[in-house]
């Protein structure tokens, strides 16, 4: 693999993670490009810019990069029977003979093999050095990558509603395919199905996005990657684990096969009009704590009833806000002052965090 490769330690401070669907057999020609750096999606396009789109461009330009998915011996969530899954992904680290590509965790879960195929129409193998349940996100090591494709990098800027962006991945097994859409939400919380839990800091829009989707990047039109798409909603609403916690995520992925996350062990409702009418509250924000797990963090701290109005001086207004500050902000072991309101009054606790 050649000097222009960006190693590990580059990855982990300033690249991030994402997948995108790959495309199979071979590719039609493309514009010659220059990258400005060998982990940085930032690109300079050589002859006239009016002869391709936009899309066109960042396509070209990051296409090498990306790869279907295909797993083999996972089990149908329909009749439990063994079967092949397909999805995409991407390269985000190189260091020496070793690559890495990120992709879902659903893609890969339970795989006896993976196969992973670039655009250019070259099969390599593919092991699975880490995944995490809590965050949809996997990283595969592969022995080979084709000659053009580099390291994606993660946005460093959080996407803004009606920015525009690009999903490229392998829908219906359809390789190679984009879609174009605008971010139609941030910071989401997003149940998580099949789990008894919610994916937190998730970038919605509107691309189309479908099954075979899944681990490709969401990227904006600098080629930066703005979130690792991970499920289409449906009407016009497709979910992506975003570039930040993506950026936590995956180079644990890499280096220990696993992240923690931290765990305050509560559940939650949004506050009302009415609750904070009757509860006397100043305004409709902050979070009601519904119930505390035994043995959790919580457990002999919070108390159900109360409302958290901010952590560790930062406003909580509402669910999405806390979920986003403890994947953000917050590690397990960690110890966070929470205020709340209790009983008529505003008062503080600290509580050490604990992991999921």
């Amino acid at each position: 693999m050649d000097d222009t490769r960006v190693g590990r330690r580059k990855f982990l401070a300033v690249a991030g993670s994402g997948l995108a669907g790959v495309v199979a057999g071979c590719a039609a020609p493309r514009a010659e490009r220059t990258m400005e750096g060998s982990s940085s999606s930032e690109f300079e396009f050589d002859g006239d810019p009016a002869d391709e789109s936009i899309y066109t461009q960042v396509y070209d330009a990051i296409i090498d990069s990306v790869a279907q998915i295909r797993a083999f011996g996972v089990e149908s969530p329909i009749d439990g029977s063994e079967g092949q899954g397909q999805g995409s992904g991407f390269l985000v680290d190189l260091e020496g003979e070793s690559a890495y590509i990120v992709t879902n965790e659903h893609v890969v879960a339970g795989a006896d093999a993976i196969e992973v195929q670039y655009i250019n129409g070259d099969w390599t193998g593919a092991r699975v050095v880490g995944t995490d349940y809590y965050s949809d996100l996997a990283a595969l090591e592969v022995s080979h990558v084709p000659e053009g494709a580099v390291p994606l990098s993660l946005s460093e800027q959080p996407p803004v509603v009606g920015q525009e962006v690009l999903a490229v991945g392998s829908p219906f097994g359809l390789e190679g395919s984009l879609s174009q859409g605008i971010v139609s939400g941030v910071n989401r919380s997003v149940d998580a199905p099949g789990r008894e839990f919610s994916f937190s800091n998730v970038v919605q829009t509107d691309a189309a996005v479908n099954p075979g989707n899944s681990g490709g990047p969401l990227a904006d039109l600098d080629g930066e990657i703005l979130g690792v798409i991970n499920a289409g909603g449906g009407e016009n609403i497709g979910y992506a684990i975003s570039a930040a916690l993506s950026r936590r995520v995956v180079p644990a992925l890499i280096e220990d096969g696993a992240y923690d996350h931290s765990f305050l062990g509560i559940g939650h409702a949004p506050v009302t009009r009415t609750f904070a009418e009757e509860n006397g509250l100043d305004e409709v924000a902050g979070v009601i704590v519904t119930g505390v797990s035994p043995g959790s963090p919580s457990s002999g701290v919070l108390e159900s009833g109360d409302v958290i109005s901010r952590i560790d001086g930062e406003p909580i207004p509402d669910r999405h806000a806390l979920g986003t500050h403890l994947a953000l902000e917050t590690s397990p072991g960690d110890e966070i002052a929470i205020s709340l309101w209790r009983n008529g009054r505003e008062t503080t606790f600290s509580v050490t965090l604990g992991s999921r």
